[in-house]
């Protein structure tokens, strides 16, 4: 897929949980892995909106396109 998500990279830089980012956005820690792992088909705005909110990040640094 050529989308790549880069919540992990994020995550790293400000030294936040996969535990600490659900509490945070609401969101369970299944789904949430499944986001981080890119197996995710979708992502709803306002849950985006909650991650560049907690993480103090924009989209662009969520997500990312490669060609392939």
């Amino acid at each position: 897929m050529p989308i790549i998500v880069n919540l992990d990279v994020m995550m790293a830089k400000r030294k936040m949980s996969l535990n600490e980012l659900s509490e945070k956005v609401d969101l369970t820690l299944s789904n949430l892995s499944i986001l981080k792992t890119g197996k995710a088909k979708a992502v709803r705005f306002s849950t985006l909106e909650a991650i560049c909110k907690a993480l103090d990040c924009q989209p662009a640094d969520i997500l990312e396109y490669k060609k392939e």
